[in-house]
């Protein structure tokens, strides 16, 4: 792989990582309803499924998703309908906070593993993400003599969204985290709406998903 191409790359990939999106969203709100841990792990969550997705485009799934489109649907339902579940969940663990009195701040929050799942289940199940890596990462494959056959330059090129990616989302997630953590001293009462306030991100963006248009 050229040099220049490389670079190409890492600076697009840091402006799409930037650019907040839904894995944003759900970082920042992951964040807000367990504190910074929460949030890093749930940017470590969507790397992961940055995995999946690179090594699909490796194998030339790709193609059977442009040879089916309706794949992209089936897709898409199955992550807005994990959303909604999301969101009910989030929604009713601040209805169980109902009723604590205000000395009551150190809650159950949901486990780290569980959030880590979620953040790969949510970015996995995203067919944006599967249309960013048929339309975007094709562009940065060279075709020139000596170049590296085509699954080892998507798996680098992979790599190095992974990277980027996670660097940019666990900051945020170490950012909304850390903000979160000041708003809890105040009391179970700023829990439950920061709480509620993550279901309905969580409800929204399965909104979206769900009537998103190709």
């Amino acid at each position: 792989m050229e040099l220049s191409i490389v670079i190409g790359f890492m600076v697009a990939a840091l402006v799409v990582s930037i650019v907040p999106g839904p894995d944003m969203l759900f970082i920042a709100a992951n964040a807000a309803a367990g504190g910074r841990r929460a949030g890093v792990v749930a940017a470590a969550g969507v790397s992961t499924g940055l995995v999946v997705h690179t090594a699909a485009a490796a194998l030339g799934l790709g193609a059977l998703i442009q040879a089916a489109p309706q794949v992209l649907d089936g897709v898409r339902i199955a992550g807005a309908a994990f959303l909604i579940y999301l969101a009910y969940l989030t929604w009713r663990a601040s209805r169980r906070e109902v009723g604590e009195t205000d000395e009551a701040v150190d809650l159950p929050r949901r486990t780290l593993p569980r959030t880590y799942l979620m953040a790969v289940l949510t970015n996995v199940a995203n067919p944006k993400v599967i249309l960013f890596y048929l339309a975007f990462v094709p562009q940065f494959i060279s075709t020139g003599p000596g170049s590296w056959p085509a699954g080892p330059q998507i798996l680098a090129l992979g790599l190095i969204l992974m990277v980027i990616g996670f660097a940019v989302d666990g900051s945020v997630g170490l950012l909304a985290g850390s903000l979160t953590d000041r708003f809890l001293r105040a009391g179970s009462t700023v829990r439950r709406r920061l709480e509620r306030v993550c279901a309905g991100i969580f409800a929204a963006l399965a909104a979206r998903l769900a009537t998103d248009i190709r």
